[in-house]
């Protein structure tokens, strides 16, 4: 029973192989990034201002909560932390 063990895998190889691969992805996205810019630049300006005004009430239900707390008659009952929050 002869056992090669050149074949295997050492802890350290592992991780270079991660990464590597990670900073492969990366490579990549910023290619794919940059050709989209060049490409569809034009098409991607005349929508800016259009998103900006969407992002108001997206920022507005996502980062207030929706105004769901502090406005009630009932906020004395209510658990809070030390913070106020729920």
């Amino acid at each position: 029973m002869n056992h090669d063990h050149n074949g295997h895998e050492r802890p350290g190889d592992a991780l270079r192989t991660v990464a590597r691969s990670k900073l492969v992805m990366i490579g990549f996205l910023l290619v794919i990034a940059y050709f989209l810019w060049t490409e569809h630049r034009a098409h991607v300006i005349q929508f800016l201002p259009f998103l900006l005004l969407a992002a108001c009430p997206l920022m507005h239900i996502f980062m207030h909560g929706g105004h769901r707390h502090g406005h009630g008659p009932d906020d004395a009952t209510k658990d809070t932390n030390a913070k106020g929050e729920r």
